[in-house]
């Protein structure tokens, strides 16, 4: 088998690990566990928590003593074990904590997935800009045919959906074994400093202005890369508290309309090489930006029904979104690190976004809804009015039965009912990007060579 084809199996299962429940997590969450939302935010951060350390450390391992592919497959057996294992938690505190130990196993497999495939293109004198970002998009359908599976088999509320990722993180885990060797490059010196021999010198980056520079942007913008991946389900499916909108397809199936931005996803990687040699890595990035603010500004104003186009253009935004900046950023680290700390750089760079910004973004974010977007409804007249809807109609009453509430003889709840302003929040979202996308375009200087991107083939 051509090596093209080895490194599209391990992107195709790296992403179906992770797209079989993280979309859908919400609706085990809220829906089937009834556990609360303000700890919700923290199953993020989790991810966030773990990629602060995790990914830098494994780079720094791949880099100095443990093939990178011996590595990658140890770290998905033991990430498929928690996944069996989190199924069984009963607990939504265990269940943060053990959602904490899979992220540590699975968070640094994203940085050492690129590393190894450029690695071994390069050992086969492959053009990475050209040959990658196909390689790549397998991983996006991978992750799309893992929602698929689990929306239609009916495991998107149930603990199946940890399953499903677990057997395939289980058989990418004994496929790694098989990958092109990646041996550790070992260049220190005989009279190298503590810092050279544990591999650290990535961290030096910081003393690069422009490195520095685009690590701290890469944070900001983590921040928001998993908002729609911890909201967007939950957001479509909350439309089902409103009548009007109770028996429309997107209610039913969520999780299949999400997955038009992994579709979307596809296309868009497949036109990276173009963008990157047409306008540079900083116009890439900066088009990523302006996409997101896209991205969260269309949800602000869609609906499952007269609204609907808005849905759909925002998940089709969503692939030029993510990716853009991901493949973008990680080819930037790529072109401007020495070999012998390349795995350690770009462990930095995805501790910079899934890691610190991530953290920041599920915090402050699940701060920020509980504090100023959710409102309190006291009575069957304000719940009416906020669900477009009449105080007698019996879709909103069993709604508020569902919630363990009563309504008293003058239409007042025993309880008051809580409901999030999302086109309030998908607004405050899109403003935030705005803002860094306008920093970014005058603050982050780096002129477009086409030798940078021809440069990244050899």
């Amino acid at each position: 088998m051509g090596i093209k084809n080895r490194l599209i199996i391990m992107s195709f299962l790296q992403f179906f690990v992770w797209g079989a429940w993280l979309i859908t997590i919400g609706n085990y969450w809220f829906g089937t566990k009834n556990w609360e939302g303000t700890q919700f935010g923290l199953v993020f951060g989790t991810m966030g928590i773990a990629s602060l350390f995790m990914p830098t450390l494994t780079g720094i391992i791949a880099d100095r003593w443990v093939n990178a592919e011996k590595l990658y497959g140890v770290l998905h057996i033991l990430y498929a074990v928690v996944l069996f294992a989190i199924a069984q938690v009963t607990t939504p505190d265990n269940f943060i904590y053990v959602m904490l130990v899979a992220m540590c196993f699975y968070m640094p497999t994203i940085a050492l997935s690129n590393s190894i495939s450029y690695t071994s293109l390069k050992l086969n004198n492959k053009n990475i800009v050209k040959d990658f970002p196909p390689i790549r998009v397998w991983g996006t359908i991978g992750f799309i045919v893992a929602m698929w599976i689990t929306n239609l088999s009916g495991s998107k509320a149930t603990e199946y959906q940890f399953y499903i990722a677990g057997v395939g993180a289980l058989i990418l885990g004994i496929y790694a074994f098989t990958l092109p060797k990646c041996q550790p490059q070992r260049l220190t010196k005989e009279n190298a400093s503590w810092v050279e021999t544990l591999g650290l010198e990535a961290f030096k980056l910081f003393g690069n202005y422009k490195m520095a520079l685009f690590f701290v942007f890469s944070m900001f913008l983590g921040g928001a890369l998993q908002l729609t991946n911890a909201y967007g389900d939950v957001f479509l499916d909350e439309f089902k508290h409103f009548p009007k909108y109770a028996d429309s397809f997107v209610i039913k199936y969520s999780t299949i309309i999400m997955s038009i931005s992994q579709v979307s996803e596809t296309l868009f990687i497949l036109a990276i090489p173009f963008f990157l040699r047409r306008f540079g890595i900083k116009q890439v990035m900066l088009i990523s930006m302006l996409a997101w603010v896209l991205r969260f500004g269309l949800f602000a104003f869609g609906d499952p029904v007269t609204g609907l186009w808005m849905i759909i253009l925002s998940c089709i935004v969503y692939g030029m979104a993510f990716d853009f900046f991901n493949i973008s950023g990680s080819l930037f680290v790529e072109s401007n690190t020495d070999s012998k700390i390349r795995s350690s750089a770009q462990g930095l760079f995805m501790m910079m976004t899934n890691g610190v910004g991530a953290v920041l973004g599920s915090l402050t974010s699940g701060w920020a809804i509980d504090r100023f977007f959710t409102k309190s409804f006291n009575s069957t007249t304000e719940l009416a009015g906020f669900l477009q809807t009449d105080t007698t109609n019996s879709k909103m009453l069993e709604f508020v039965k569902t919630q363990g509430n009563s309504v008293t003889t003058d239409g007042m709840f025993a309880n008051p009912i809580l409901m999030k302003d999302w086109h309030t929040i998908w607004l405050s979202f899109a403003a935030y990007a705005l803002v860094i996308a306008i920093a970014f375009a005058i603050l982050f200087k780096h002129k477009h060579d086409p030798k940078e991107i021809e440069n990244l083939s050899h």
